[in-house]
């Protein structure tokens, strides 16, 4: 079974997180099941770029990226070509590599609230 490793799951500075996901799962549903702090306003729904991530490593195992990601991609901050949405890319057989953006980080403080005085 292949894995995530997230390499700033709470914020920057935090020590990563390496989690065994099943083929098929999303990123943004591992990080909810592990507790990386991934943003999803929308829900997972493509319809907002808040769950924005870096794949440093797995990118070729994804599949490709559609064009209604691509036009939600033109609304987040510092895309790279490494650029992802958590909700659209899923796993396949080979390990990923995740850095969370900080839009997405900003994101998911911004859904949690109660937590933001604990999120550094």
């Amino acid at each position: 079974m292949p894995t995530i490793t997230f390499r700033n799951p709470q914020g920057r500075g935090s020590t990563a997180l390496t989690v065994v996901v099943d083929n098929g799962t999303s990123i943004l549903d591992a990080a909810e099941h592990c507790g990386a702090r991934v943003g999803h306003a929308c829900g997972g729904n493509l319809a907002c770029s808040t769950c924005h991530v870096y794949v440093e490593r797995g990118m070729d195992s994804l599949g490709e990226v559609s064009d209604k990601e691509n036009d939600i991609m033109d609304k987040a901050f510092d895309v790279r070509p490494e650029s992802r949405l958590g909700c659209q890319a899923h796993v396949c057989d080979e390990d990923l590599e995740i850095e969370i953006s900080e839009e997405s980080l900003k994101a998911w403080l911004d859904e949690h609230p109660e937590l933001r005085k604990v999120a550094r």
